[in-house]
């Protein structure tokens, strides 16, 4: 089976501690464990950096593996919001990208209701907390 790669953005290195009225108390390591529980054949890879570039670059190192890749779930933080470097990232590659958010961004502030990634994006979830992720997963399988 097809991996599927998880990149989660700047400050999701906190999940579970940081604001849980809005991201929940689960830390992106319990998030794992129930997904690769779930789905005990799908190999799942997780990367998580506050670095744009870096981000930029694990984009690009998988983005035309499509015979080892089913797709990216990527939850880009304030980067969504800011990052045209990410647009035109996803935009160069042949792997599908799932963009995700734990919170539904579109009740937050107003800021955060432009996103620069989802007009390169397959798709966007949002609001799901968590299962966020999953549901990503299932639109890539």
């Amino acid at each position: 089976m097809k991996k599927i790669l998880i990149i989660n953005g700047p400050n999701l290195n906190l999940l579970g501690r940081r604001e849980p009225d809005i991201y929940g108390y689960d830390t992106m390591e319990q998030s794992l464990a129930r997904l690769r529980e779930k789905y005990p054949s799908l190999p799942i890879e997780y990367f998580q950096s506050n670095h744009e570039g870096a981000i930029i670059d694990r984009i690009h190192a998988v983005g035309f593996d499509t015979d080892l890749y089913a797709g990216i779930v990527l939850n880009a933080g304030a980067y969504t919001h800011t990052s045209l470097a990410i647009a035109d990232a996803i935009s160069a590659i042949s792997l599908p990208v799932v963009e995700v958010h734990i919170s539904n961004v579109s009740s937050r502030e107003p800021i955060r209701h432009t996103s620069l990634i989802s007009p390169v994006c397959r798709g966007v979830i949002a609001g799901f907390g968590m299962d966020s992720y999953r549901l990503a997963i299932e639109s890539l399988l």
